[in-house]
């Protein structure tokens, strides 16, 4: 018997009237604006313009929910293309589903299309974001909290998840896996903004070193998970995605670091054109100033000659009688 364990709510639905307020989206929801908040403020302290992160993340953002849904119907097909099961599930996003990997990749595209009409480097946008996507990833793990869902094997440690009983559950306490991941996160986040700080990560690779940070602590997470999922050689599917995807981005790094050494000196060439009329603007202002105050100052110089050149060309009349009379 547990002592002491970490409860799962009763219900993953909030009721606000006829609105209902599902756990799950509300942690997605927050995950999205702590990326975007976070990912605004180091953009801008790369020299971009604010508010071009979420007019980005317009296009990025729902490319994401589609290929995070997309990878994992694919990959879980059997819960929703098996016999007795509803074919419609596959569209519940509410329900919990959404592979990292597929919103990754699709939610790139999207980025990359919102880039590409601002006329801004991906590669530039996507080092911004890095740390905020991985916080997150943080706060959507919690999602899986509020629906009972991805716990890891059955534990009695003190932190266990009790789990209780429901569809395709049984009831328990397990590792809370979520909360391993969520953490893991926190500290990906974290280990990205030191690199980014002491290294100067450009062209990509601090949001390389998100994904093989991530990778790393997922392989982990994925292989304690007692869900159903598809094994090959004896290992999840997802461990081996993130060992795929934890080499190809070291490699990224490595290739990255000698083919385009340093960082981006230019993130978002609107900024700088910008800042460059603005101080067309002042300097038109001080040049202006400049020679008001300098015909100011001839136009008073004028009368103060005009009466030098009167005084040489005037008659010396003391100095004729004086000789006069000498």
């Amino acid at each position: 018997m547990n002592l002491a364990y970490i409860p799962s709510p009763s219900t993953g639905v909030i009721d606000l009237g006829p609105i209902p307020l599902r756990g799950y989206a509300f942690c997605i929801i927050i995950g999205v604006f702590v990326a975007v908040w976070f990912g605004n403020k180091r953009w801008v302290a790369r020299g971009g313009r604010a508010g071009t992160v979420a007019d980005i993340a317009v296009w990025a953002v729902p490319f994401g929910l589609v290929g995070g849904r997309l990878y994992h119907v694919i990959t879980d097909y059997q819960l929703y293309f098996s016999d007795g099961e509803n074919w419609v599930d596959a569209f519940k996003i509410w329900q919990g589903g959404l592979g990292i990997w597929g919103a990754i990749a699709l939610g790139a595209v999207g980025a990359w299309i919102g880039c590409r009409r601002r006329g801004i480097p991906l590669p530039a946008w996507a080092d911004a974001l890095a740390p905020g996507i991985a916080l997150a990833q943080a706060c959507g793990r919690w999602g899986n909290w509020f629906n009972q869902e991805l716990y890891g094997k059955a534990t009695d440690v003190p932190w266990a998840l009790k789990i209780s009983e429901g569809p395709n559950r049984v009831a328990g306490t397990y590792h809370p896996t979520f909360l391993y991941e969520s953490l893991w996160c926190i500290g990906v986040a974290l280990l990205v903004i030191w690199a980014d700080r002491r290294f100067k990560l450009g062209h990509g690779r601090a949001f390389a070193l998100y994904v093989a940070a991530y990778c790393a602590g997922r392989a982990w997470i994925e292989y304690m998970r007692v869900d159903e999922a598809h094994h090959i050689l004896g290992l999840r599917l997802n461990v081996w995605t993130a060992l795929i995807v934890f080499v190809l981005a070291v490699v990224y790094i490595v290739i990255s670091a000698k083919v385009r050494p340093g960082r981006e000196e230019i993130v978002e060439p609107e900024a700088v054109d910008a800042g460059g009329a603005e101080d067309t603007e002042s300097g038109e202002d001080t040049d202006s100033g400049e020679a008001d105050s300098g015909d100011t100052q001839s136009a008073e110089a004028k009368p103060v000659e005009a009466e030098a050149h009167a005084d040489a060309d005037a008659p010396k009349t003391n100095g004729e009688a004086e000789t006069a009379k000498g």
